[in-house]
């Protein structure tokens, strides 16, 4: 189906996120959309205030006054896979930007044990790596007096409801997943279990359980996103409206289609053996990748050997330079400098220079994250609480929209 699309941009400036929605016309009709995908013409409108702290919104006067009429915090939610240790670009990629969030959203930030199952895992391990993902969220900066951190299965309500969207997700709009397709290639065909092709749907569940207003997104998510609006979509036209109210609900809709959180820079970070290759806990080279555990000699070690080219000098966005680009990224995020001040400051240093710098940076910047870590984890006690607290709340918004679904597809509730 042809769909012209036009785009509406909206700014965060506080936090660098984007938040892109577009407008899609079918057929004769047109609906608002928040698709998120690169290489799309933006249109810029007149910028009307709006309530939320920092947020500069570029749509319609009708859509500011909507957004701007309720005084609650717009909800965002995300979650990071504890499958081996988290790396520097999970950490720029996601948790060092729900630091910035969690000041101005009511955010939920949980470990996503069960999208950690989709490709064989050490089993005995799962529990371990666990934990040590939720103390790294703490000591990255995550705040639980204004963020709710939780374990994914401790909240029923996510496998639940993953399998009433099954029911109506087409397998035409599983097999067109794009990591799917690669992952299941690696693994090879026969051997890939039904998981890795539906847990897109349980990526879904995992949004539209809490009633997600935003959810930050890195642009191999993006696709997974337009399928959880799709899908938010189609079960609000299916079950919603005056079809639920007939069943003895309220009406309306089922689900609120989420938006996305874009991050231009960091939001993916690179491989440190290949520029052009996302910076992945599945690499088997642990020299691809800078883990958030890292040692001081380790980090020094993997930047020396990392790749990088022949070139003088150092640049920003040259597509004949992957790895010069990355790993100025890399120091422009740690360092918390301006893109500008760091393509001035590299221009004329060759690697060598450069790699001690960088290598400095690194550690500094994870140094209290680390300091941080071992003291969480030496408190088991603390750790199991901020868990329990954090899959309690999760628990109590999730049950509305569960108990709704359930009603509104028929089912007879004890």
């Amino acid at each position: 189906m042809s769909r012209s699309l036009i785009a509406r941009l909206s700014i965060i400036p506080n936090s660098s996120f984007r938040l892109l929605s577009l407008r899609i016309r079918c057929g004769g009709s047109s609906r608002s959309q928040s698709y998120v995908s690169s290489g799309i013409p933006v249109s810029m409108s007149p910028t009307f205030p709006v309530a939320a702290s920092g947020f500069r919104c570029h749509c319609t006067e009708r859509e500011v006054l909507g957004r701007s009429a309720s005084p609650k915090k717009k909800r965002v939610v995300s979650g990071v896979q504890p499958t081996g240790s988290i790396h520097l670009g999970n950490y720029l990629g996601a948790i060092k930007n729900w630091v910035l969030l969690q000041d101005n959203y009511e955010t939920l930030f949980f470990i996503a044990d069960l999208h950690a199952i989709t490709l064989p895992y050490d089993a005995p391990q799962l529990s371990e790596t666990t934990r040590n993902t939720a103390a790294i969220y703490l000591a990255c900066g995550v705040d639980t007096s204004k963020a709710s951190v939780f374990v994914q299965s401790h909240v029923h309500a996510h496998v639940e409801l993953m399998w009433l969207l099954s029911s109506d997700t087409p397998t035409g709009w599983l097999n067109r997943m794009i990591q799917f397709k690669e992952k299941s290639v690696k693994a090879g065909n026969e051997n890939v279990g039904a998981a890795l092709l539906t847990y897109p749907v349980l990526m879904a569940a995992d949004i539209l359980l809490y009633q997600s207003d935003f959810v930050p997104v890195g642009d191999d998510q993006m696709q997974h996103l337009e399928l959880t609006r799709e899908l938010a979509e189609k079960i609000n036209n299916l079950y919603g409206g005056r079809k639920w109210k007939k069943l003895g609900g309220k009406g309306g809709t089922l689900f609120k289609v989420p938006e996305a959180l874009i991050q231009p820079t960091g939001a993916r970070v690179m491989s440190l053996t290949d520029g052009l290759s996302k910076m992945s806990k599945s690499d088997p080279s642990d020299m691809s990748r800078i883990n958030i555990l890292d040692p001081k000699d380790v980090i020094s070690n993997k930047i020396k050997r990392c790749k990088t080219d022949s070139p003088p000098g150092l640049e920003f966005d040259n597509p004949e330079r992957p790895e010069c680009n990355n790993l100025l990224s890399i120091y422009q995020l740690v360092t918390g400098k301006t893109k500008e001040d760091v393509a001035l400051e590299c221009q004329s240093m060759n690697w060598g220079t450069f790699k001690t710098i960088l290598t400095d940076a690194l550690v500094n910047h994870l140094h209290p994250i680390q300091i941080r870590y071992k003291e969480i984890l030496s408190d088991a006690a603390y750790l199991n609480q901020i868990l329990s607290e954090g899959a309690a709340r999760a628990a109590e918004l999730a049950e509305p929209t569960l108990n709704n679904i359930y009603e509104a597809k028929g089912f007879l509730r004890k």
